[in-house]
C-alpha cells in the first residue's frame, strides 16, 4: 500500500479529496481527518522525476487544499518551499530541452505526471499568479515551437515516449497523443482555463487558437455520422494526415472525445472562436447520442468510466452555447449514470481516476439537489 500513500488516482489522496469536500457540507470530518493521517504517515516526494499532480507531494497538497480544514493549513505550508522549488527545477530542465530542439519525454508536460498537472494545482490553490504563469509561459512554447523528429516536423507535444510513458520499440520516433490525462488536451485546456481566471501571458491567444485549428482538423469523421479523435498517432499516421473513415474509441475522461472536446471549447471561448466551439459541443453531443461508442463504456471510474463521461459533459453542458443540445444530453447521461451507481460494483479500490472515491465524489457533484461544488475538477482539467 506504500506506493499508494500518496497517490491521487489511486489512493489515499483521493480519499482525503471525497471526505473532505463531503464533510464541508456536513461538518462530519473524521473519515477525513483519519485518511489525511494516514496519507501524513509517510513523507511525499517532491523529487522532480517522480513527484507530479498525482502522485507524491502535489497529489498530497491538492486534497489537503481542496478539502480545507484549517487542521491543513500547517502542513500545506511546509509543502509551498519544497513545491516552488521542483516546479522551478522542472521548467527550467524543459526550457533547456525546447533550447534543444529535442522532443519532450510524456512526463515532462502531461496532466498526471508533468508540468500541465503541476499548472493545474497552482491555479487551483491561487497562492501566487507568478509560478502558475512560468508554467503558462512554458505551455505556449510547447504549443507553438514544433520539432523535428527524423524528416519530418511534429508539433512541440510530440513525445518520444511510446503511449505507456517511456520509449517503446514499436514506436522508435515516439508519438502523437491527443489525449487530456498525457496528451495535448491538457495544456490546451489548462490554458484555456487559467485565461478564463485572468492568467494571461504572451502569446497565449495564438497558441489557443493554433490548438483549435489542430483539433479541429484531427477530428476524424466516423463511417455512421459524427466524428471522433484518434488516441495516439505514429510519425508515419502524422505524416500522412487524418484518414476519411475512423472507428471511435472508448469515450473515456483520459483519451476519448468528453476529455478532448472540452478542452475544444475551453480553448475556443478564451480566444473567442464560435465556429470551434460550435464544432467542439457538436462532436461531443454526437458522442453522447452514439449508443456504439456509450456501449464501449463498461466501468463507473472518472479515468475511463460513467463518471468521467458524466462530468465531462455536464461541465461542458455548463458553458454550452444555447443553440447546443448538451444541456439536455448531459441530463440524461447524469441520469444514466445514477442509474449505473444502483446496478453496477463500485470499484473495490480508493482514488479518484480508479477507484469508488473518484465515482462517489462525482455522483455527489452532479447531484443536484444537494451538490458538492465542482472546483475539485481541475484536476481534471474540466473546470
Amino acid at each position: 500500500m506504500s506506493e499508494l500513500t500518496h497517490d491521487l488516482g489511486r489512493g489515499l489522496p483521493g480519499s482525503v479529496l471525497h471526505a473532505g469536500l463531503l464533510a464541508q457540507g456536513s461538518g462530519l470530518w473524521e473519515d477525513a481527518h483519519r485518511a489525511a493521517r494516514a496519507m501524513a504517515s509517510r513523507p511525499a516526494t517532491t523529487h522532480p522525476e517522480s513527484a507530479g499532480l498525482f502522485h507524491g507531494a502535489p497529489a498530497a497538497a491538492f486534497a489537503l487544499h481542496a478539502a480545507g480544514h484549517p487542521a491543513y493549513r500547517s502542513a500545506l505550508a511546509t509543502l509551498e518551499q519544497p513545491l516552488a522549488a521542483m516546479i522551478s527545477a522542472r521548467l527550467e530542465a524543459a526550457h533547456r530541452r525546447i533550447d534543444s530542439g529535442r522532443p519532450p519525454r510524456m512526463r515532462e508536460y502531461d496532466l498526471i505526471s508533468g508540468l500541465t498537472g503541476l499548472g493545474a494545482y497552482l491555479l487551483h490553490r491561487a497562492s501566487g499568479p507568478e509560478p502558475l504563469r512560468g508554467v503558462l509561459r512554458y505551455l505556449v512554447r510547447l504549443l507553438t515551437e514544433p520539432v523535428r523528429v527524423g524528416s519530418h516536423d511534429v508539433p512541440g507535444w510530440w513525445t518520444s515516449d511510446g503511449p505507456a510513458g517511456r520509449p517503446d520499440d514499436s514506436m522508435p520516433a515516439g508519438h502523437a497523443n491527443f489525449g487530456m490525462a498525457h496528451g495535448v488536451a491538457g495544456p490546451v485546456a489548462l490554458l484555456a482555463l487559467a485565461a478564463r481566471a485572468g492568467h494571461l501571458v504572451p502569446g497565449r491567444h495564438e497558441a489557443l487558437a493554433a490548438s483549435c485549428r489542430l483539433l479541429e482538423r484531427w477530428a476524424q469523421p466516423a463511417p455512421d455520422g459524427g466524428a471522433a479523435w484518434p488516441e495516439t498517432l505514429s510519425v508515419e499516421a502524422w505524416a500522412a494526415g487524418p484518414v476519411p473513415q475512423y472507428r471511435a474509441g472508448r469515450p473515456s475522461w483520459c483519451y476519448g472525445t468528453p476529455g478532448i472536446a472540452r478542452a475544444l471549447q475551453l480553448a475556443a471561448i478564451a480566444c473567442g472562436r464560435q465556429g470551434s466551439r460550435t464544432r467542439a459541443e457538436d462532436l461531443l453531443a454526437a458522442c453522447l447520442g452514439d449508443p456504439v461508442q456509450l456501449a464501449r463504456v463498461t466501468d463507473l471510474t472518472v479515468c475511463h468510466g460513467w463518471a468521467g463521461l458524466a462530468l465531462a459533459a455536464d461541465r461542458a453542458a455548463v458553458d454550452a452555447s444555447a443553440a447546443s443540445s448538451l444541456r439536455e444530453m448531459s441530463a440524461d447521461l447524469r441520469a444514466e449514470f445514477t442509474a449505473r451507481l444502483v446496478s453496477d460494483p463500485l470499484p473495490q479500490s480508493a482514488g479518484l481516476l480508479t477507484g469508488a472515491d473518484g465515482v462517489l465524489l462525482t455522483s455527489h457533484t452532479l447531484n443536484t439537489s444537494r451538490p458538492v461544488g465542482s472546483g475539485w475538477a481541475t484536476c481534471l482539467l474540466l473546470t
